[in-house]
Order: C-alpha cells, then sequence, then structure tokens
C-alpha cells in the first residue's frame, strides 16, 4: 500500500492561513475516516481533526475548531485542511492518517496507520 502524501505546509506570520492536501492512493480511499493529525517538537503527536469517508461527519480539536476545516474529495482521493487565524502553538509536523477500520469513524491516535512523510507548518508571532 501506497502511503499519503502530504503538501501545503510553510511558514505563515500569525493570522496567516494555510491549506494543507492529503493525495491517498487505492480505490478504497472513499471507505475510510481519514484524520490529521500533528507533532510539535519534544510532544507527543496529537489528534487535530477528522472526517468520515462520505464527509457527513467530522470533528476538531477544542484547539483548532472554529479556525481550521477539514474537507475531503473522494474523486481525487484527497483530503484537505484549512487552517485559518494561525498561532504559533499551531507550529508543528502535520500528518494524515488513515482510520485502521473501513465505515468506521473514531478519532483516537492508535486507530489510525498508513502515515505519510508529514509537512511542516511554522507560525510566527
Amino acid at each position: 500500500q501506497v502511503q499519503p502524501v502530504e503538501s501545503g505546509g510553510g511558514l505563515v506570520q500569525a493570522g496567516g492561513s494555510l491549506r494543507l492536501s492529503c493525495a491517498a492512493s487505492g480505490r478504497t480511499f472513499s471507505t475510510y475516516t481519514m484524520g490529521w493529525f500533528r507533532q510539535a517538537p519534544g510532544k507527543e503527536r496529537e489528534f487535530v481533526a477528522a472526517i468520515s469517508w462520505s464527509d457527513a461527519r467530522t470533528h476538531y480539536a477544542d484547539s483548532v475548531k472554529g479556525r481550521f476545516t477539514i474537507s475531503r474529495d473522494n474523486a481525487k482521493s484527497t483530503m484537505y485542511l484549512q487552517m485559518n487565524s494561525l498561532k504559533p502553538e499551531d507550529t508543528a509536523v502535520y500528518y494524515c492518517g488513515r482510520h485502521r477500520l473501513s465505515w468506521y469513524f473514531s478519532v483516537e491516535l492508535k486507530d489510525f496507520g498508513s502515515w505519510g512523510q508529514g509537512t511542516q507548518v511554522t507560525v510566527s508571532s
């Protein structure tokens, strides 16, 4: 199985915006919940947002609620994360992951696998 590929990270000033993309492969993309997680230096990887296979259900970490929006395009096997009003504390490597079970929605880190290589997001104050 080919790992997903994240892109769209970069350096932005506080208050700015970025849009991350996660390009996955395989005809089964549309049957899995997908999620964004992030890991800052010296910290554990943490949940950011998740979207169900049909995008009918989404869930966000409290720290990003109202600022980030997760979406997906199953025809393109791609997931997105629109990040607005960025803060320095959003600085981290952002990873996309696929849920281990098809047709199942949960947001625990242990429930996700097939990680990409990550994309760095740096927010300057």
